[in-house]
């Protein structure tokens, strides 16, 4: 298994698991458009890339861009590519924002494996990197497994925000 410093070259990407049933492919791809710079040139390492599993999803995928391309003035810098071996991020990576929180990311008592697979984790991590809000919160608390100490410190992040 490569490691950060051995990697050499490679793009650093995100595996996402979805439940079809409650959210589409297409709507992912939807969000993905709306929500980063698609038309930003990086380096292969930070490139902005949707790696597909199969052809529909490849289908979608262009026609998403297309759909997306007719809103932005620039030309979309998005790599459309077939999903190949991938790679989980050295243990250190895996939910970062949320290990800045030490004694919330401690109280979960995930195993390193848990911290790859945790949905509970993923939420988490985004709220204290800032991506939801302190509502969006309350209305899921209940279904993240959360004792009432956990809740009550990441209520904490989130009325304080993420930069303060």
């Amino acid at each position: 298994m490569p490691s950060y410093h051995s990697l050499g070259d490679h793009t650093e990407t995100v595996d996402l698991d979805f439940d079809p049933s409650e959210t589409s492919y297409e709507e992912l791809l939807v969000m993905f458009w709306n929500n980063h710079d698609s038309t930003a040139c990086h380096n292969r390492q930070y490139m902005s890339a949707i790696f597909y599993h199969d052809d529909e999803q490849k289908a979608l995928a262009e026609k998403t861009r297309d759909e997306h391309q007719k809103t932005v003035k620039r030309q979309i810098q998005t790599k459309i590519k077939q999903a190949e071996q991938f790679y989980d991020a050295e243990d250190y990576h895996q939910k970062y924002m949320l290990r800045q929180k030490r004694s919330i990311f401690k109280s979960l008592k995930l195993s390193e494996k848990d911290v790859i697979t945790s949905h509970a984790a993923a939420r988490l991590n985004g709220y204290v990197a800032g991506f939801g809000k302190l509502a969006n919160f309350e209305k899921e608390v209940d279904k993240l497994g959360l004792n009432e100490e956990q809740a009550t410190q990441m209520r904490a992040v989130l009325d304080k925000g993420y930069r303060n």
